[in-house]
């Protein structure tokens, strides 16, 4: 088996809720696999399954050839794992805490002090390694745990939306982090809810929801489905509307949105920054007054929201239509 990770038809229920629904999933060696999904979506119930910390209700999962459920002892010797938190002792210092972890994998203290002091010094530790965890930064405890999941140099990692809570800064020093690892040869599997980051760090994407994978492919891919690019301009006033609807319909390449209260207009176009300037004359011509003219690539928000019909960080309520934010080539009035 080639592949780092395979997944065949993995089922998990809790009670009344099927976390998973049947998924399938593969990961090549050295790439990163982005499970991209809302808050309850079935992501961190695959991880756990994967990482032989629950058992599935039916289907086979695979890592690094090794069947998870057959040969878990196996498969955990060549995984790391971070959750959602980091899980680091507060009342170690980083030294201590990763050398702790290495000899849990059973290395000798020679070779867990090597490793921690080699880590801590890769991930930028090495001057607040003699200092308690509890005195740590979010973003140092992130990188210390997922230090502390390199420790046995793992060949798959298995990163559980690893900048939750941390601020934009320490958020860019993760990402960058991440990408190093994956230069070295590691294969990860990062579920997130950040459309960015999985923008940014995955070679290819699977869009689960409610359990199941929706969409997969590359980042490109995923945007294809939703179209080419869209003409974004909005007026100075409601009455001018339907004459900037009118001026740029030569342009469109489908239906126009409407939304009354923003005064923006939002059409599809598919000939790209060329058509700006001609744009621009015949708005004017038609007496509008321009507040703002922007063409936007369609991003992963734009995929997942057309997928699902809601946003990726919110999760509808069992049995209710997810919201329209508006309907295409009919007005939004305000209330």
């Amino acid at each position: 088996m080639d592949d780092a990770i395979v997944v065949e038809s993995l089922v998990k229920t809790f009670k009344a809720t099927k976390a998973l629904d049947g998924i399938d999933l593969t990961v090549p060696p050295g790439t990163v696999l982005g499970l991209l999904g809302p808050n309850g979506a079935g992501k961190t119930t695959c991880v756990r399954i994967l990482a032989t910390l629950l058992r599935p209700d039916a289907g086979r999962a695979w890592v690094t050839g090794l069947d998870v459920l057959r040969e878990p002892q196996r498969v955990r010797a060549r995984i790391g794992l971070t959750g959602q938190y980091a899980a680091v002792d507060d009342y170690l210092t980083g030294q201590e805490n990763l050398e702790m972890v290495g000899r849990l994998y059973h290395l000798r203290p020679a070779e867990a002090r090597g490793r921690a002091v080699a880590l801590l010094d890769r991930f930028e530790l090495s001057d607040a390694s003699g200092r308690v965890v509890k005195t740590y930064s979010g973003g140092m405890r992130r990188r210390l745990d997922i230090a502390a999941a390199l420790i046995a140099r793992p060949r798959v990692l298995f990163l559980d939306e690893p900048t939750t809570g941390l601020d934009p800064r320490s958020r860019i020093g993760m990402w960058e982090l991440i990408e190093g690892l994956v230069r070295d040869g590691t294969t990860i599997l990062l579920t997130t809810q950040y459309l960015d980051e999985a923008d940014r760090l995955a070679s290819t994407i699977a869009v689960i929801d409610i359990g199941k994978v929706i969409a997969s492919g590359t980042a490109r891919e995923l945007k294809s489905q939703v179209g080419g690019e869209r003409l974004e301009v909005t007026v100075a006033g409601a009455s001018e509307l339907d004459a900037a609807v009118s001026a740029l319909a030569p342009f469109a390449a489908g239906e126009p949105v409407v939304d009354v209260p923003t005064l923006h207009v939002t059409v599809p176009v598919s000939k790209g920054a060329g058509i700006l300037p001609e744009v621009v004359r015949d708005l004017d011509a038609a007496g509008v007054t321009l507040e703002d003219l922007a063409l936007r690539h369609p991003t992963l928000d734009d995929v997942f929201l057309a997928l699902t019909g809601h946003a990726a960080e919110e999760k509808p309520a069992d049995g209710a239509a997810p919201a329209e934010k508006g309907r295409r080539g009919r007005r939004k009035e305000p209330k």
